[in-house]
């Protein structure tokens, strides 16, 4: 599964991200292209819900291109603290 977000900044944005959503027992592997905003996820597809990891990912301030606000922005500077923190 492929799912383009913004805010993506440094590594520290890529290992937020990538912790995050390693807490899902259905994802195994997840990939972060931090240039392109582009996260590859690797799992059970059968039941993998997409809708699900956007939600996480928007609550993490990394939204899909369009739906960002001041909010997840700011939201992102702390995810991205925490993942250079974490890393």
């Amino acid at each position: 599964m492929e799912i383009q977000v913004e805010n993506i900044k440094c590594n520290g944005c890529a290992a937020s991200i990538k912790n995050g959503l390693l807490k899902f027992p259905e994802i195994k592997n997840v990939a972060v292209e931090i240039e392109s905003g582009t996260i590859l996820i690797e799992g059970e597809d059968d039941i993998l819900n997409r809708d699900v990891i956007i939600e996480k990912l928007q609550s993490m301030g990394y939204p899909q291109p369009g739906s960002g606000s001041a909010l997840t922005t700011a939201t992102s500077y702390v995810s991205c603290m925490i993942g250079r923190v974490t890393s």
